[in-house]
């Protein structure tokens, strides 16, 4: 009796940490795909000064307010900003991209040459691909680690 007590415990054990491991790799998933979704916005964004693609944001629980007077023409910045906005997002949580300048409609609906078909839509368009890139790269995240 003694033993079959010990294997309950140590499969409660091994199914704790399934979970554990799965709710982490879920939530790295959570967290890629919303960064991948802002980083394609971001570069399929028209430039001319740059205000535009600096002002996409992203937020976790509410929607980022405001703009920013800040200049990024090449989007780095924006996305390396967004990825530190996402580090707490987890499954289940409710995760925004936007961006609050007056001229994102016209240019989402065609007012710009450079994006003719818009960001947000042509992104959208791409999700099955870019959650599959987020599932990819959890995976080998998850092989680099603790061996699970």
């Amino acid at each position: 009796m003694k033993k079959t007590g010990a294997r309950r415990g140590s499969f409660s054990q091994q199914v704790q940490a399934f979970v554990k491991t799965t709710e982490e790799r879920a939530n790295t998933v959570v967290r890629k795909t919303a960064l991948g979704i802002l980083a394609n916005v971001v570069t399929a964004s028209p430039v001319d000064t740059g205000q535009f693609r600096a002002n996409w944001r992203a937020g976790v629980g509410a929607r980022p307010d405001g703009t920013l007077e800040s200049t990024d023409k090449d989007g780095g910045a924006t996305i390396t900003a967004a990825k530190e906005a996402l580090e707490s997002a987890k499954l289940g949580d409710t995760v925004y991209v936007a961006n609050n300048l007056p001229q994102g409609r016209r240019l989402e609906f065609g007012h710009s040459q450079q994006a003719p078909n818009g960001m947000l839509r042509v992104t959208l368009a791409n999700l099955p691909e870019i959650l599959g890139e987020a599932v990819g790269e959890a995976k080998q995240d998850a092989g680099k680690g603790d061996g699970t």
